[in-house]
């Protein structure tokens, strides 16, 4: 994970509904960035609670926190109690996993498996303390992003020239690109990137991507983290 100065504001902990930042501020905006994956709002998920999200996450809102962040909601959300309620009433399917991620794995972890129509992502995150999160594999690519950042998030075939056209649309709308990250598992095969940028990306960025066959799926990931 990229080092970050921590101000007064994250020691204080973010304005929020509920007991604990760790399991409830940095599991809705957990929620909120598995969603921004996926596009949608989920109409199953299967959320795998790892370590202390699985030993005392419902005690802490845990369960509800996430699911709240399925819809949309954010951290000071009154409805985060009811998310539960609202989440059904919405048509969405929710099933609570205990899962071992193994020892390297943050203890507030979870593996979010997200299905909307024929589209699935499966999202891997923690809560690291203080409201503070971090998305740490997509579909099973290892990749580090907090949501302090707007950032592009791109499955791709992996070939010559995939960066030059993304950074070029960045160059086209004036974009600054903070950070980016490009994992594969072979050559000429699957490759995910990751590009945060200083600035909001514009929907058309993303249209315009979309348009080239080589491009699997593309997403717009807001900034949840001021």
């Amino acid at each position: 994970m990229t080092k970050r100065a921590i101000s007064a504001f994250d020691i204080i902990g973010p304005i929020m509904v509920g007991p604990s930042s760790s399991h409830t501020a940095g599991a809705v905006r957990l929620g909120r960035l598995g969603r921004a994956i996926l596009g949608a709002q989920p109409q199953r998920a299967i959320l795998g609670l790892h370590g202390s999200f699985a030993r005392t996450g419902r005690g802490h809102g845990t369960d509800r926190a996430l699911v709240a962040g399925l819809l949309g909601m954010a951290t000071d959300d009154p409805r985060i109690r009811e998310s539960l309620d609202l989440a059904r009433a919405a048509g969405m399917e929710v099933i609570f996993r205990e899962v071992d991620l193994g020892e390297d794995a943050h203890p507030n972890s979870v593996m979010m498996t997200l299905q909307v129509g024929d589209q699935e992502v499966e999202v891997v995150g923690a809560s690291v303390g203080g409201g503070m999160v971090e998305i740490r594999a997509v579909n099973g690519y290892p990749i580090s992003f907090t949501g302090e950042h707007e950032a592009l998030l791109v499955v791709a075939e992996d070939r010559p020239g995939t960066i030059h056209v993304i950074t070029g649309l960045f160059f086209d709308y004036e974009l600054n690109i903070a950070f980016s990250r490009v994992e594969r598992r072979h050559r000429g095969g699957e490759a995910i990137q990751l590009f945060e940028t200083d600035d909001a990306i514009p929907d058309e960025l993303v249209a315009a991507l979309e348009d080239f066959y080589w491009v699997y799926w593309a997403r717009r990931i807001p900034r949840i983290i001021e």
